[in-house]
């Protein structure tokens, strides 16, 4: 018998509304990680006809405005390609800290990414992180914090989107 919920144990954020992600950079909203030990980030998309992959990063900041925003390294992510035949996350290895989303028309994608909070250069101050979506087109997609391993106390107290 499970005693715990997850909404006890991780502080659930949503850092993009569902739209399309890719029109503009900056999709998706910062979360501050200073109270977290552990972010898993998890994009949602649905693909329409004659699709463009959307080019996915993650940045860092030292304030949820995006205080000197720069890139944040990550080499491997989980993906399911076509969420309407089966709910495997196949392990995928980044290259140059970025991935494309599936360019195959008319799926349903999911991908998820493990931040760790020690991956932040917070020796700079940097505890925010985001994700950033760009290029794109014909496809509708949102964006799902997931903050956990809260360091003081339980995290439906804890603020994630201010400083």
């Amino acid at each position: 018998m499970i005693k715990d919920r997850l909404i006890d144990n991780a502080k659930t954020v949503m850092g993009c509304a569902p739209a399309a992600l890719a029109t503009t950079a900056g999709d998706g909203d910062y979360v501050s990680m200073k109270n977290f030990a552990k972010a898993r980030i998890t994009i949602a998309v649905l693909n329409g006809t004659t699709v463009t992959g959307g080019a996915v990063t993650l940045k860092q900041a030292s304030a949820v405005a995006g205080t000197g925003e720069k890139a944040l390294s990550f080499d491997k992510m989980f993906a399911n390609t076509d969420c309407a035949a089966g709910d495997t996350m196949t392990e995928t290895a980044v290259t140059s800290d970025t991935f494309t989303t599936s360019t195959t028309n008319s799926k349903q994608l999911l991908y998820v990414i493990e931040v760790d909070a020690s991956d932040l250069d917070v020796a700079n101050g940097f505890d925010c992180v985001r994700v950033d979506v760009a290029s794109m087109a014909n496809a509708v997609g949102t964006v799902i914090y997931d903050l956990y391993g809260a360091r003081y106390s339980s995290p439906i107290d804890v603020a994630a989107i201010t400083d």
